[in-house]
């Protein structure tokens, strides 16, 4: 059902709209890739609607029905309604038609009027059928659409089909609505109704002074407007037409409530034979208390005789970027810049022309046009997340002059335009190449290879290395609008690429072209909307995939998911290169992929036999920042095919190969040490998939922050039996945000809007509206998460959001090595870990991997329980009696010994293995293996309770060969195990030791027999095997002979191994459960007791920083604010406070509470509560706080002499005095001392059930700005790597 109850003027009708200029939100600083912006947050109008979208039921009334008064459809009032299928035709259902439509129709449009109602009948078995095509459907005040009714199911199905193009000329572009739209809106009557006239007085007097109204007439509104509404209008607004106005006479008025004439903008049109002369149109500026400018509109008039009326409000020309650095001397009127996307979506980046701008200090500019999307400027739940705004204006510039459509064989059937560019080509043996400032625009050429906006080709060392003594750099340059990247580095070593903005590119963007590039250093750069291209398989897209197949072997299609669609801003070939304060801000798939070559390409193929790259330490990767990317934001896997298209392989050269293993060593020799390859201060959010995926081995992730991605963080390892044994993952000193504050915008190719996020409102999302979203992803393993923070990870109704999660679907295995520790958990996180549950994306969550899902809370900072073990809460391999269950969970907290037997068979394929724990018989584990069903060998990895004994069952003949492997058992460590077989088999049982990298096989020992399974428990030291031919099960001792090193998963030695080679003529199932028990069977026990629940704080755990910036060199002050009014009182609600960096301040007694932090410091200087707003606050905000501070506001309760407090926060920052009459809470951020407020001056109020909560913002402390003094010389991290990164 929907019904109108909202504010918008038609037909004989006066509408007014409004908003107060004290509640319209100030923007917030947005920032950009150097400079943080401000944008209005402007009064929203939108009308609001009653629906219930839940499929109600509304039986059709029969004779023979029970009359239901809750349905719509059985209201006998009702007149059934086949209007049939008119496209052509605008359908009006007028005052007093009520129709019960009981078929499917078509509509131009169709507009129900005040006292019309239309109602879709339904029927008890739910028979119906009724679709509604048409271009609208506009629903006026007092006019009532349903579809069931919020008592009455219905059950019928209905569809409204909504048609037309945005240009079509055949359906009318509707004021306030536009086309292809289901509209509500309100009005007020005044020339047929003396009640609406009546209404409208009252409402008109019950405003507040200070309140923005604006009126616009509809047709006509003067016959019966009534003389007390009309001089309403007078004193209220101002008016000075509104006691004049005539039949249909066009009239807008926009006033401010209490303001006088002065405040009022009005304007009349006279109306003549159908027609207005001209447009009735009032506007007025305004500005919010936080210094944003906006303007309301409303106009009036008749046009080819229709009643045409609407308001706007908007704030065209008015926004003003606040930005990081000072730009005026550099940044012009009528320059372009670029605003990036903080969105999942990377084409809501928008360009805007600048404009002069007399009253903008040096660190602002003004932008024509307006936003049509939010930009955040600020840093949320602790994650940078301002825009990067780029000049893309140059004063040298350099362009492709291009033709208006594309042409010829220029790739048309994927591109419409012209993509044949320019192109700056520099060849090796140069004497010095320096470019700098150059604007680049229309280059590269789509269709030719190496016709890049600038390509370095084959230049060698172009550093010191290579003799130069001024090592050639690139800084500065615009590269936008191009057709084949932005810059390609091929075969070139120890180029500085700095300060570069590439902006709507088709193709991999900064580019390393053959794998063998090394010691470039891409510094402070920034690269968005990278498009897919054609001329790699990693760049295409899915349709560029299946479409180019000239180099395929015959008429093989390529595999779009696996060979193509990597196309990424800053694409990586080897990992020795250099990436500091780089922002890659919106990519098709990825920002920055690293991919690894295992011999060099292209031009460079026999330049390099062997580039072992995956084996290449990484080199510096320094704060970088990755956001509004399709598939990941970082990415480091796999590489590339570097072979031609064969019979054997048809895939194309270069595409995209799962054949490659980052594992860093000590001078790319995997005999040397490892090397840990250190991703430092690297901040993720809003990337659609991952925020980060990591594949490899010795990676460390610290002093990072990801927010509002699909998966936050997820590793992979070097697969289920990894060769670089001993390797591992660790993530420190890091923050992760399920769903920050960033509500993002609904549009720009978002293509998920629904409820989420601490405030359950309504957001962009990840993946999918019902995506499980995850901060941290366990894959496999070993990975390590320490002194790391979660925060805001809420499950909604539609989906699971956790904390810590599990790869979804997951055939391979995981270790129980898997450690979390010293961890934190914000009040925001409800769900600190999930293991999934059969249904959407989990299917039914019964892979292997999935089953064997399991990690170590090592301190109890996750579940309070030390040293114990989390797993599914089915998987009784790993349980004992007094394990504890989490059922939200879907686990199991145990402690215990826990460690995996590798299981390789030969000889059997399509067998799946069932394990039974001797102490839990009736509920076996049972895994289908990680090959596929048809192979010969398989291969399965499940974890064990050590000390227990264990029976193992094949779903077909048993394996003629069955590899036992010990993975991370520790000296001593064991397990019994059973394999069932048919008692005429015979054996060969020996240990042995493998080692992986030479995979030689050392100690070599036969297994003998024993007589007895009470004999063999005896000698369980030795290397004994008892076969019990009654049950058909051959046991024998799994046991480790020596220690482990560090995080290596087998033995100093090698990995240990029992190899069984079995020898039978039957072909009969090898399922012995029946047999083996009860006999076998024993009573479930703890083999280590259960910890006590620790129930003190976890000291040291979290994150030590509470801020990830951009800027680490800089500090920031936490402050929360949590006023109180008191409806929130009699709701339960007692807590107001104000918090700065975790010091939590709280007041108990009505009044205004104030703090003051040294802005320099950001210490506490003192805080103060004043029970009303008298003298005393007065002068304590004139003359008692300190010069330098910043001062916070709280209040509580009601508030004495609210409306005069406004006044006095005019000198701490803000833009006017705001109008705070009746609020009942207030929320305040300024700045005491200095000639310019800072940009993150705020004041919030709040009036009813309009409550504010904790308001959390961070605030920058010891700017030169605020008056602090400034240290003779700092050491900045990023440009100490940049001198050490270009001296080598």
């Amino acid at each position: 059902m929907a019904k109108a109850d909202t504010l918008f003027l038609w037909p004989h009708a006066l509408e007014p709209i409004q908003d107060r200029l004290d509640t319209c939100p100030g923007g917030w600083p947005q920032s950009g890739h150097h400079h943080p912006l401000r944008h209005p947050h402007l009064p929203q109008l939108n009308p609001t609607a009653h629906h219930h979208r839940d499929r109600s039921h509304a039986a059709r009334l029969r004779t023979h029905d029970v009359l239901d008064e809750n349905c719509p459809d059985h209201n006998p009032s009702l007149s059934s309604w086949n209007p049939g299928h008119q496209p052509d035709k605008p359908i009006v259902v007028r005052k007093g038609h009520l129709f019960r439509l009981e078929t499917s129709a078509s509509f131009l449009s169709l507009t129900i009027q005040s006292g019309g109602r239309v109602v879709f009948a339904d029927s008890p078995d739910g028979a119906k059928n009724i679709t509604v095509r048409t271009g609208y459907i506009l629903i006026e005040d007092d006019g009532a659409l349903h579809i069931g009714g919020p008592k009455c199911r219905y059950r019928s199905r209905a569809s409204i089909a909504l048609l037309g193009r945005s240009n079509s000329q055949a359906i009318p572009n509707v004021p306030d609505f536009g086309r292809k739209f289901i509209g509500v809106m309100k009005r007020y009557d005044t020339h047929d109704s003396r009640n609406d006239s009546q209404r409208l007085t009252q409402q008109l007097r019950a405003l507040p002074e200070g309140r923005i109204v604006a009126l616009a007439v509809g047709d006509s509104a003067v016959k019966s407007l009534l003389d007390e509404t009309k001089k309403a209008i007078e004193e209220r607004l101002g008016s000075s037409y509104v006691y004049d106005l005539k039949y249909r006479q066009a009239w807008a008025l926009v006033a401010v409530v209490g303001g006088g004439n002065t405040s009022c903008s009005e304007d009349v049109k006279e109306h003549e034979n159908h027609e207005t002369g001209g447009q009735a149109w009032a506007r007025r500026n305004f500005t919010t208390v936080n210094g944003v400018g906006f303007s309301v509109s409303a106009y009036s008039e008749w046009k080819n005789g229709v009643a045409i009326s609407g308001f706007q409000i908007d704030a065209l020309d008015q926004v003003v970027l606040n930005l990081q650095d000072e730009v005026q001397k550099s940044w012009k009127p009528k320059d372009q810049v670029v605003v990036a996307s903080t969105d999942y979506s990377m084409f809501q980046a928008e360009e805007f022309t600048l404009l002069p701008c007399p009253h903008c200090n040096s660190r602002q500019v003004r932008i024509q046009g307006k936003p049509q999307y939010n930009h955040v400027g600020e840093i949320l739940d602790g994650i940078d997340m301002r825009a990067e705004v780029a000049l893309l204006t140059r004063n040298i510039l350099i362009y492709g002059e291009m033709e208006n459509t594309c042409y010829d064989d220029n790739l048309c059937q994927y591109f419409n335009y012209d993509t044949f560019g320019g192109h700056i080509k520099i060849l090796g043996n140069f004497s010095s190449v320096h470019l700098s400032d150059v604007e680049l625009k229309n280059m590269g050429q789509q269709r030719e290879k190496g016709r890049y906006p600038l390509h370095f080709h084959m230049c060698g060392d172009v550093d010191r290395k290579g003799g130069y003594r001024e090592p050639a750099y690139v800084d500065g340059l615009a590269i936008h609008h191009s057709f084949s990247r932005c810059l390609s580095i091929h075969a070139t070593n120890g180029l500085l690429v700095k300060n570069t903005v590439g902006y709507d590119t088709l193709g991999h963007c900064f580019f390393l072209e053959d794998g063998i590039e090394q010691r470039n250093t891409f510094y402070h750069n920034l690269g968005m909307l990278t498009r897919p291209g054609t001329l790699l398989p990693t760049d295409r897209n899915e349709t560029m995939c299946t479409g180019i197949r000239d180099k395929v072997y015959k008429g093989y299609t390529p595999s779009p998911s696996t060979e193509c669609k990597a196309v990424s801003t800053f694409w990586i070939a080897n990992p020795n290169n250099n990436l500091i304060n780089n922002a890659a801000a919106g990519s098709q798939d990825a920002g920055i992929w690293f991919v690894f070559h295992s011999a060099s390409t292209g031009d460079s193929h026999g330049l390099v036999p062997e580039t072992k790259a995956e084996l290449t330490p990484l080199g510096i990767f320094y704060n970088n920042r990755v956001h509004s990317n399709f598939k990941a934001g970082l990415f480091i896997d796999k590489g590339v095919k570097i072979t031609n298209a064969s019979a054997a392989d048809p895939r194309e050269y270069l595409c995209l190969d799962n054949n490659a293993r980052f594992r860093p060593h000590v001078n790319a020799d995997p005999s040397r040490p490892r090397v840990s390859a250190v991703i430092d201060t690297l901040i993720s959010f809003k990337n659609n998939d991952l925020g980060a995926w990591i594949r490899g081995g010795d990676i460390v992730i610290q002093n990072s922050g990801f927010a509002d991605n699909g998966v936050g963080l997820s590793f992979a390892s070097d697969g289920s039996y990894p060769k670089d044994e001993g390797s591992s993952q660790e993530v420190t000193q890091s923050l992760f945000v399920g769903e920050s504050p960033n509500g993002g915008t609904n549009g720009g190719q978002n293509k998920y809007w629904g409820q989420g996020g601490v405030d359950g409102k309504n957001r962009t999302l990840p993946r999918n509206r019902t995506f499980p979203i995850k901060g941290f992803q366990i894959y496999d393993g070993p990975v390590r998460l320490t002194k790391s923070t979660f925060r805001g990870f809420l499950p909604t109704a539609e989906r699971y959001t956790s904390a810590v999660g599990f790869n979804l679907k997951n055939t391979w295995q995981l270790t129980p090595r898997n450690n979390l520790s010293q961890l934190a958990f914000h009040n925001t996180v409800s769900l600190r870990a999930f293991f999934g549950r059969p249904g959407q994306w989990f299917e039914e969550n019964d892979l292997d991997g999935d089953k064997n899902s399991i990690f170590h809370d090592v301190d109890g900072s996750v579940t309070g329980y030390r040293n114990t073990y989390v797993g599914r809460a089915d998987n009784y391999l790993i349980q004992h009696p007094d394990c504890i269950p989490t059922p939200q969970w879907n686990g199991v907290i145990c402690s215990g010994q826990y460690a995996q037997v590798y299981i390789q068979t030969q000889g059997a394929p399509g067998l799946s293995l069932s394990i039974s724990r001797d102490e839990y018989p009736s509920s076996p584990l049972t895994l289908r293996g990680i090959n596929s069903q048809g192979a010969l060998s398989q291969q399965y990895q499940p974890i064990l309770m050590m000390g227990k004994s264990y029976t193992l069952h094949w779903s077909g003949p048993a394996p003629r060969e069955v590899v036992l492997s010990m993975i991370n058992f520790d000296k001593d460590d064991w397990v019994l195990v059973g394999l069932c077989y048919q008692a005429d088999t015979v054996f060969r049982i020996m240990a042995d030791i493998n080692d992986r990298q030479s995979n030689t096989f050392d100690d070599l020992t036969d297994y003998g027999t024993v007589s007895s399974f009470e004999e063999l428990q005896k000698k369980s030291t030795e290397r004994k095997y008892f076969f019990d031919q009654n049950v058909g099960l051959l046991w024998l001792y799994l046991r480790s002979r020596h220690g482990r090193d560090g995080h290596s998963y087998c033995s100093v030695m090698g990995c240990e191994r029992v190899k069984v080679l079995a020898t039978t003529t039957s072909k009969q199932t090898c399922n012995c459960t029946s047999r083996a028990y009860p006999k076998y069977a024993l009573p479930p026990s703890a083999s280590l007791p259960m910890p006590v629940l620790n129930t003190q704080p976890c000291q040291n755990c979290g994150a030590k920083q509470d801020v990830f910036s951009s800027e680490p060199w800089t500090d920031y002050l936490q402050t929360q604010v949590k006023s109180l009014s008191s409806s929130e009182q009699k709701m339960g609600d007692n807590s107001s406070f104000i918090t700065v960096n975790k010091e939590n301040m709280p007041f108990s007694q009505p009044g205004y509470f104030v703090v003051a932090v040294n802005a320099c410091s950001g210490k506490v200087i003192k805080y103060t509560l004043f029970g009303k707003m008298g003298l005393k606050l007065e002068n304590y905000l004139k003359t008692g706080i300190p010069k330098s501070s910043i001062v916070l506001m709280a209040t509580r309760g009601h508030l004495d002499g609210i409306a005069s407090l406004a006044q006095h926060l005019v000198p701490l920052g803000l833009a006017k005095v705001a109008h705070l009459q009746n609020k009942e809470s207030v929320a305040f951020w300024g700045f005491q001392g200095g000639s310019m407020a800072p940009p993150w001056g705020d004041l919030l109020a709040s009036q009813g059930n309009d409550f504010l909560g904790v308001q959390e913002r961070y605030l920058p402390l010891a700017l030169e700005s605020y008056g602090c003094p400034q240290p003779a010389a700092t050491t900045r991290k990023d440009l100490e790597l940049l001198k050490g990164a270009t001296t080598q």
